[in-house]
């Protein structure tokens, strides 16, 4: 048994005795009861299961959680699909999303929305040039699996958010 401390969604959380062996998809899941995290391959392969890591130095990135153990985030700060909407409201993101019905059946959708979230933050601290936006979104995305095959609607929902907000993700081709 190790000891578990973290903060979720700008909530402390622990100190908990959980086994070394403990997933950080089980321990949302059963001991939070926090459930917007899948379990999908169980291999880090299609990503469903991806929370935010947040950096001291301001900088995040996503990380599976069906094969790592919960005591591997021990001290850190992490954000779940649950952290996105803010008193009730959905965030730019999750509107997007809706509006153009990026999901089918939504099983993905978590994954993803953390991983577009992780691409706006990055690209608010590093603009990209717009010529380079298709791209640097296919990038970013890769990796996630959508039993479904949505990923045109997740991608269109990302740059429109992004196009939406152009003087602050983009830069000005030369």
């Amino acid at each position: 048994m190790t000891t578990l401390s973290l903060t979720i969604n700008g909530r402390k959380h622990g100190p908990f005795e959980v086994r070394d062996d403990l997933t950080m998809n089980d321990f949302l899941r059963e001991m939070l009861g926090m459930t917007g995290t899948k379990f999908g391959c169980g291999a880090a392969q299609c990503l469903s299961c991806a929370i935010i890591v947040d950096n001291p130095d301001g900088t995040s990135y996503t990380s599976p959680t069906c094969i790592v153990s919960a005591v591997t985030f021990h001290d850190k700060t992490i954000r779940t699909v649950e952290g996105h909407a803010k008193d009730g409201e959905l965030s730019t993101l999750q509107k997007a999303f809706i509006a153009h019905f990026a999901f089918q059946c939504g099983y993905c959708t978590a994954g993803f929305l953390n991983e577009g979230q992780v691409l706006l933050e990055r690209l608010a601290r590093t603009p990209v040039p717009r010529d380079e936006l298709e791209q640097t979104i296919a990038d970013a995305l890769d990796g996630h699996l959508c039993r479904c095959t949505g990923y045109i609607k997740y991608h269109e929902a990302v740059r429109d958010v992004i196009l939406a907000d152009a003087q602050r993700y983009l830069i000005a081709n030369k």
